[in-house]
């Protein structure tokens, strides 16, 4: 990717300051999404960062859902979501991860990947990490194989791909902005 792309995405990135609270700057990925040319440019570039074989692309709710589908079609990959707990019918597996004040669980169907199935974690946004390092605990849980995984945007201060980095992740990102 060049910097010109990275700069073409970043001026199509909206930051809300002080939202959902005093101090976060929010990186809103809608005014992406609106723009057709931008959106494309998004997941084309995602896309060519991935060194595959990729059997499914895991989409994190809710975000990453966008993302999923686009770069499967590309990749020549199924869809794997992973949802918030409570939300999928059937038996599924979950797994809880940190929040500032508290826990969340994630969760998937039980039978959505098979052993050994090579899946790339997607999502909006890399800033701490818990989310997508759940995710990968549970993707691995159920005996799939994660070695990459996507975002539009890193927060690098805030830690989260050096924290998947450390978990053996290749992390590809589109766009950095330094900062919460």
């Amino acid at each position: 990717m060049t910097d010109d792309t990275a700069a073409r995405l970043a001026a199509l990135i909206r930051t809300i300051p002080d939202f959902p609270k005093p101090g976060i700057q929010f990186r809103d990925i809608t005014t992406l999404l609106l723009d057709p040319d931008g959106l494309r440019l998004a997941v084309e570039t995602m896309a060519a960062k991935i060194a595959g074989p990729i059997d499914l692309v895991a989409g994190i709710e809710a975000r990453g859902f966008v993302f999923a589908p686009a770069l499967a079609l590309r990749l020549g990959a199924g869809v794997l979501l992973i949802r918030k707990d409570g939300k999928l019918p059937g038996a599924t597996i979950a797994e809880d991860y940190a929040l500032e004040y508290g826990t969340d669980r994630i969760a998937m169907h039980a039978d959505a990947c098979a052993p050994g199935a090579r899946v790339l974690l997607v999502d909006d946004l890399i800033a701490t990490g818990g989310t997508a390092r759940a995710a990968v605990r549970l993707i691995r849980k159920a005996g799939a194989v994660v070695s990459e995984a996507a975002f539009v945007i890193d927060l690098p201060d805030l830690g989260g791909a050096a924290a998947l980095a450390g978990d053996g992740i290749a992390v590809h990102a589109l766009v950095a902005f330094e900062g919460h």
